[in-house]
């Protein structure tokens, strides 16, 4: 399954049949306000908002709402997200706007007639598999406390574009080209994307009067208009009606969802503060688990083309994994050892099982400080998603990550917008062993993400890089490595995002194909590594502050852009 998920991230997200050869952007240099995203048009609805004298929340939220039309394969209002916000010279804000289960929601969830775990393809399409969504609570409360221009001028792009219509890129073809076969199940969505029997091509001009007429709603009477009345009686008609996996959710569920500020997760790396979102994310804990390993080591000095650092990225991602698939879930409903996992000796006696020499080939979980006992168990987690960054001319700094988890979710359609199918990054099998899994499912509950919206300060408490990417649980580590070639090795942010990755698959490590990795694959083994080459689909956006201002790059893996204002 593993494997499958792997194929189908790089499937989604690589922009060209040709991956070996991405498309190729100049950064956007910012004496004043940048946007990047995943998509120009998305980009071009946050310059649009940043010159009528937006905020870069304001220009955030703009970009969610444009992806929700032109990348729906990936993101939308329909799903969820995390948005990191520094405000300049003031205090960091990281808000959750994660989906929730419904509160009828069990943990026998996605388990089959027999009692054992669906696969993910029998439990994604439908409307089990649908969380309440959560980004117009989050928008609001962004909106509300960063906000400059009036709530009802950030949809004015997205509606544009949805009812004058958008060409279908690349990468959108392709997802269509994966989940259509399915779509013979689902009418409204084959209705949106399909002519004459088969999707939508590349290059195609594409409306969505439907979608505009929700996001006029909307924006004319404010974020209860999602949560309650016909657009809240559209998401539970279609996810309870659905012809596959009919769910539970409810119209309470949706009139109870609340976005939440959380506390934000810092650390330090060579000097540096770097700070993001905390549980129901995963990814500022491993990222920072990841870093804290390997800070012992000389990685500037080994740099980017030696086999020995990528080994030591390798040890440092397996442990802690390891780590995150064990104690990390909801910290609403279940205790997690945050400070212990992040604790600088605990990292460091991990990072004393890590030789330089020689692969570790068993990666379990370690005792963090105040763990409780737990069972590990594997969470799903596909491609889709999308990132994006905003920085305007105050220095306001927002990074937000947003998705509808698989490629078009849960493959349903309610008033023209995709809805998730979150509830499968849920761990299916509530226990093992006897012992209750974090990430089970439970009503109410959010399930486990990957995304890792970062936001890196200086010694002087200045912020000076930020990243965020797609690609389910590669997320982690393209954000750890974006890091790591940024501040040890010294690339900018485009250099630094577009650097090749390693993941993995089992203990066997994978180098991404078509980047300078591969050749390295003798040396890797010669370590004691399994090491297999595949493609990656991996889908980045980051900011950097320079001495002519923040410049902002999209992955050159992608179709995205970076705009200055």
């Amino acid at each position: 399954m593993r494997t499958s998920l792997i194929a189908l991230t790089a499937l989604l997200l690589a922009p060209t049949a040709a991956f070996a050869h991405p498309v190729k952007h100049k950064p956007a240099a910012a004496a004043r306000g940048i946007v990047s995203s995943a998509d120009p048009r998305a980009s071009e609805a946050g310059r649009e908002i940043l010159r009528a004298g937006g905020s870069a929340a304001d220009a955030e939220m703009a970009m969610m709402l444009a992806l929700t039309v032109v990348e729906p394969q990936s993101s939308g209002i329909g799903g969820g997200g995390f948005f990191v916000y520094q405000q300049a010279g003031g205090k960091l804000v990281t808000i959750d706007g994660r989906e929730k289960a419904p509160a009828s929601a069990t943990a026998t969830r996605f388990l089959g007639a027999e009692g054992k775990p669906m696969s993910m393809f029998q439990a994604a399409p439908g409307g089990k598999s649908v969380g309440v969504p959560g980004n117009i609570r989050l928008m609001a409360m962004v909106h509300k406390r960063f906000g400059k221009l009036p709530w009802k001028a950030l949809f004015a792009p997205a509606i544009r574009l949805a009812e004058q219509g958008y060409t279908v890129t690349r990468p959108m073809a392709a997802g269509m080209g994966f989940v259509s076969q399915v779509w013979g199940a689902f009418p409204a969505i084959s209705a949106q994307y399909t002519r004459d029997g088969k999707p939508v091509a590349e290059g195609a001009l594409v409306k969505n009067p439907d979608l505009a007429k929700t996001l006029r709603l909307i924006a004319d009477k404010g974020p209860d208009a999602f949560y309650t009345g016909e657009v809240a009686q559209a998401i539970v008609t279609a996810a309870t009606t659905a012809p596959r996996n009919p769910s539970d959710i409810t119209l309470a569920d949706l009139a109870a969802y609340q976005a939440k500020e959380r506390p934000p997760i810092c650390g330090s790396y060579r000097g540096y503060k770097i700070c993001g979102m905390g549980p129901p994310s995963s990814g500022a804990v491993t990222v920072l688990q990841i870093l804290g390993m390997l800070e012992r080591f000389d990685m500037k000095k080994l740099g980017a083309d030696n086999p020995v650092s990528w080994h030591l990225i390798g040890e440092a991602m397996l442990l802690a994994y390891a780590d995150r698939e064990k104690y990390l879930g909801d910290s609403d409903f279940v205790s997690i050892p945050l400070k212990g996992m992040t604790d600088k000796a605990y990292l460091k006696a991990r990072s004393m099982t890590i030789s330089p020499d020689k692969a570790l080939g068993v990666y379990e979980a370690g005792t963090p400080p105040g763990a409780e006992p737990r069972t590990a168990a594997i969470s799903s987690e596909v491609a889709g998603t999308t990132h994006f960054v905003a920085v305007d001319r105050a220095g306001n700094v927002g990074t937000m990550t947003s998705t509808v988890e698989g490629p078009f979710g849960s493959q349903l359609l309610a008033g023209g917008f995709v809805l998730n199918n979150e509830l499968t990054d849920f761990t299916f099998a509530p226990e093992k062993n006897g012992a209750p899994v974090a990430n089970r499912v439970e009503g109410g509950k959010r399930p486990l993400s990957s995304m890792s919206p970062t936001i890196v300060y200086d010694a002087k408490g200045r912020p000076v890089f930020t990243v965020g990417a797609a690609g389910g649980k590669t997320i982690i580590m393209q954000v750890a490595k974006a890091l790591i070639a940024h501040i040890d090795w010294g690339m900018d942010a485009r250099a630094a995002i577009g650097q090749g990755l390693v993941y993995f698959s089992g203990t066997t490590l994978i180098l991404e194909e078509g980047t300078s990795l591969p050749p390295m694959k003798p040396a890797i083994e010669a370590l004691g590594h399994k090491v297999s080459v595949a493609k990656l689909g991996l889908k980045a956006n980051a900011a950097q502050r320079t001495k002519r201002g923040w410049v902002g790059a999209a992955d050159p893996r992608s179709v995205g852009v970076a705009l200055t204002e």
